[in-house]
């Protein structure tokens, strides 16, 4: 934490500067609350919601597509609003919170389907102002590289409620009851990240001692929609095709491949493990790298993850399947919101929902491919190999755009 500033007209000490750790575990906790149980405590729940008869396969499947089309209207609201980003990060957060808790209580799909919507909207203003307002503050503290933690948070949340969701099959819990603990979980993280979004900004003061902002006029960039703008939101929203299906389907299709396994609910952890590890990486490339050139890798070797489970559904398939899709998942991420804080500056929020509303896009477009494809071949390979294609021309683009846009070392932060 930085010194305390006292008010002397107000009479009272101000409230602490969050430190730059404090910062970057805020937006750890808030994407592991958003994303790891807002949106991907679905993922091992549902065969515990298909075991209690709940739900079937395709009503899971239309669960996880309107959890999809919530986060893709959550993206185009961010376009189209300018909130105090603070309060909305705050009511997002509570919202997930509310609407976990309301995926236990009776009302069945038509009333599961409206909690999972608007739960997708609120992860995606999660993901959108907590990452924006994180990497402002880490960037005014002089910190930016510690950026990344915060993405090991989704990675760190399914890691939890995978390990939880393995305990509570073995206990024969009812899918509700692992919504409840899941709500109260929620609510505890909820409360260790309260404070920090509400202090203070810190002090202003160029590094040479000029004013900030003759520093920031030399740093200004101007949005605009153009061809490179364009590429990297179609390459992000493969991305998001071409995850989602083993994101939502992971156990379902372990346990169909390998009936009465153990280890079919143990697959998600490792995944999430992997995407904690992958974005920790991240963290220790340095500001310089082309992020283009990293998503290009990144991209193939999620490609290759997918296509593994495909062709290999085996046990050691599945694990080097879920390893090798969760290791880039949040780290393109990363990578891709450096990207847009680099071409927009400081109206990256705007970009960064745009590249969110066609990542949606592509993931509504998943789940539905998916049951579709069962029901025509009885299994999920076929599915899986189209997810695979669709990184694959993600990365080509970005080595498209790798060579044909250099990055001058005069702009590049």
């Amino acid at each position: 934490m930085s010194l305390v500033n006292i008010d002397l007209s107000a009479g009272r000490v101000a409230r602490p500067t969050a430190g730059p750790w404090a910062v970057a575990m805020a937006g750890f906790v808030s994407l592991a609350l958003a994303m790891g149980i807002g949106r991907f405590a679905f993922t091992p729940l549902l065969p515990m919601m298909l075991h209690d008869g709940s739900v079937t396969l395709a009503e899971g499947g239309a669960l996880a597509t309107m959890n999809y089309i919530g986060y893709l209207l959550g993206a185009l609201l961010c376009l189209f609003i300018r909130p105090d980003p603070v309060r909305i990060v705050r009511g997002s957060l509570v919202l997930t919170v509310v609407l976990t808790l309301a995926m236990a209580l009776p009302g069945g799909m038509p009333a599961w389907l409206t909690w999972r919507t608007i739960a997708g909207a609120a992860s995606a203003v999660v993901m959108v102002y907590a990452t924006a307002w994180c990497m402002q503050r880490l960037a005014e503290l002089g910190h930016p590289t510690l950026g990344g933690i915060m993405f090991c948070g989704p990675g760190i949340g399914i890691v939890v409620t995978g390990v939880s969701v393995f305990g509570m099959v073995g206990e024969h819990w009812l899918a509700n009851c692992g919504w409840i603990a899941f709500t109260v979980l929620g609510a505890v993280m909820l409360a260790a990240v309260w404070r920090v979004f509400g202090s203070p900004a810190p002090a202003a003061h160029a590094p040479s001692g000029q004013p900030v902002a003759a520093t920031r006029a030399t740093s200004v960039v101007t949005p605009e929609l153009n061809l490179e703008t364009w590429a990297l939101t179609l390459a992000y929203g493969l991305a998001g095709f071409g995850y989602i299906i083993t994101a939502t389907f992971l156990p379902v299709i372990a346990r169909q491949a390998m009936p009465g396994t153990v280890w079919a609910d143990l697959f998600w952890p490792i995944l999430g493990a992997g995407v904690a590890v992958g974005a920790w990486l991240a963290t220790r490339v340095g500001m310089h790298h082309d992020n283009r050139r990293m998503m290009m890798i990144l991209y193939t070797v999620q490609a290759i993850g997918v296509g593994v489970a495909a062709v290999w559904p085996t046990v050691a398939g599945f694990a080097l399947s879920s390893l090798l899709v969760g290791l880039p998942f949040t780290a393109l991420v990363s990578f891709a919101m450096r990207e847009a804080r680099r071409l927009w500056g400081a109206c990256a929020p705007k970009l960064i929902g745009l590249m969110t509303a066609a990542y949606a896009l592509g993931q509504i477009a998943g789940p539905p491919l998916a049951t579709a494809l069962v029901a025509r071949t009885g299994g999920f390979a076929a599915s899986l190999v189209v997810a695979a294609a669709a990184l694959l021309v993600g990365a080509l683009i970005y080595l498209w755009m790798w060579r044909a846009m250099p990055v001058r070392a005069a702009t590049s932060r």
